[in-house]
């Protein structure tokens, strides 16, 4: 399974995304989705998979929840917008990782790209940093991967090029 991985798109979504996931099979956003229509244009491309963000509104969290765990090619996953990164998770994170034991942790917010492993949770750490304009990032950044037969492989960050300023 092909995935596109996005996050804090704070309601701009570059058509350059449709293009780079034209062959994923899912698309996974980790929140601040910014808008319910920029919500639902990814849903209507592909399979959508999404948890809300600090700045998302109540049209949005009504469609999608604060965190979500799900099995995909026999990978347990877990997603929420404000996560934190190896040795600096969110407190309430940290227990959730403890109970559900993921193998790969998807989170947003920081506008941080990372993709690091975690060897004392043994986990993968994902955040695709932020594919919007708003924030302090300088580089809009989107991940794909494949998951198969309980394996991430073939991930590629994307980059959209620079944020812009005023948007």
């Amino acid at each position: 399974m092909r995935i596109g991985l996005l996050s804090d798109s704070h309601g701009f979504l570059d058509e350059a995304i449709f293009t780079h996931f034209a062959d994923c099979d899912e698309i996974w956003h980790a929140g601040d989705f910014g808008s319910l229509e920029l919500l639902n244009r990814l849903d209507a491309f592909k399979p959508l998979r999404g948890v809300f963000g600090n700045i998302d509104d109540g049209a949005v969290r009504q469609r999608v929840s604060l965190d979500l765990g799900w099995e995909c090619e026999g990978i347990q996953v877990y997603m929420t917008h404000i996560g934190g990164y190896p040795g600096r998770y969110e407190r309430n994170v940290k227990k959730e990782l403890t109970k559900r034991t993921p193998a790969v942790f998807i989170c947003g917010h920081s506008h941080i790209l990372r993709v690091m492993r975690d060897e004392g949770l043994g986990l993968l750490h994902m955040n695709p940093g932020a594919c919007g304009h708003q924030g302090w990032h300088t580089e809009r950044t989107v991940i794909t991967f494949t998951a198969q037969a309980g394996k991430i492989g073939d991930l590629a960050v994307i980059q959209l090029g620079p944020r812009g300023r005023g948007r």
